[in-house]
């Protein structure tokens, strides 16, 4: 297991940074002259559509497809199918702005952030992925058994700004407590999750905020204890943790290939639903692929028990999270408006036509 250092440059050091660079990328690919072509082609002049997706279990719908060909066959003869694969939201916003890829699979803050700092013309978010499947895991022996006891503590998330580092700020803050450059003395790192492993089973952090499988390998690896599943936190216990965005290049120029895209989604949604444990080995099989580790049958249970796998994007959900990113100082000084982030109108076609009904 590689080494791990708690970073000790200050977030709120690097953010100013981080948002530059990012916004550097999104000028310089808007300079360039739109294209109307079709996408791009490979050999023969069939069309390519390029995917991202990360090796996770929240991205289910993409892992699994991407394993058994299931999107490919769908595109056919139409289009050929480019998975590129990132390891966290912001990677792949960069993609969409550098017109790398036209479609991902991605959590909702990292979709916000884009969305804003494209002034709302990057992207669309264009059907749900996953619901659920988050969680708050502290080490057994930090001492930690009520909101009371982080006072102190050292509580890791994934990445600045991402889903559950937006999420575990809410929370600190609904509970009176503040992480140290609030002036509180809860000291935040966000960290990539293999490294919050390391950390844990050293014992340099107290608990971490995580996605699945991270959250149940924590428990399961690493002597951590589930402090609250965060369904707790939402109504029905629904939250969004990943979805489908799609450049809206992409979604103007070619409708129908995204059309398409989310037909292929619905149907693999629903047959996950009913052969879940086809769908782990076949997800299991591609992250081994991917990662070079197949994930234990235990904790691949466990990730499963606390999420749902969902083409509704679970919308009210994701305004909470804005607002959330906003009171954290993660979106800017203007409270953003996101009224046209969405673009359910192919998906609800889709559900149309198969008779299912549409989503709000």
């Amino acid at each position: 297991m590689r080494t791990a250092r708690i970073p000790n440059s200050s977030p709120r050091a690097m953010r100013p940074a981080c948002f530059l660079l990012v916004l550097a990328v999104w000028i310089t690919g808007c300079s360039s002259k739109p294209s109307t072509s079709s996408p791009s082609s490979a050999s023969g002049g069939t069309a390519v559509i390029r995917v991202g997706h990360f090796p996770n279990i929240t991205h289910s719908q993409a892992v699994i497809g991407k394993s058994n060909g299931w999107f490919e066959k769908a595109m056919a003869p139409d289009a050929r199918v480019d998975w590129k694969m990132f390891n966290a939201g912001p990677s792949a916003i960069e993609a969409i702005f550098a017109d790398e890829i036209d479609i991902t699979y991605i959590g909702p803050n990292p979709a916000i952030s884009g969305y804003v700092r494209s002034r709302g013309e990057a992207l669309r978010i264009v059907a749900g992925a996953t619901s659920g499947g988050a969680a708050l895991v502290v080490r057994a022996d930090a001492g930690i058994a009520k909101p009371e006891d982080f006072h102190g503590k050292k509580v890791a998330s994934p990445q600045l700004g991402n889903t559950q580092d937006v999420a575990l700020r809410a929370w600190l803050q609904s509970k009176g407590l503040k992480p140290r450059e609030k002036g509180g003395d809860v000291q935040v790192i966000p960290i990539a999750n293999p490294d919050q492993m390391t950390l844990f089973i050293r014992k340099q952090i107290d608990a971490a905020w995580a996605p699945e499988p991270w959250a149940s390998r924590l428990i399961r690896e690493a002597g951590g204890k589930l402090f609250f599943d965060e369904r707790e936190l939402w109504a029905n216990g629904e939250f969004v943790t990943a979805h489908v965005i799609v450049s809206t290049k992409f979604l103007r120029e070619h409708r129908n290939l995204v059309k398409k895209w989310l037909k292929a989604h619905v149907e693999l949604t629903e047959w996950i639903s009913k052969n879940l444990p086809q769908a782990k080995q076949a997800l299991n099989e591609q992250l081994k692929k991917d990662t070079g580790k197949a994930i234990a049958q235990q904790v691949l249970d466990d990730s499963f028990s606390r999420l749902q796998i969902t083409y509704d994007p679970v919308k009210a959900s994701l305004f909470t999270s804005a607002k959330w990113a906003f009171d954290a100082g993660l979106l800017g000084r203007e409270r953003p408006d996101l009224s046209g982030i969405y673009d359910l109108s192919v998906l609800n076609e889709v559900l149309k036509e198969k008779g299912a009904r549409p989503v709000q």
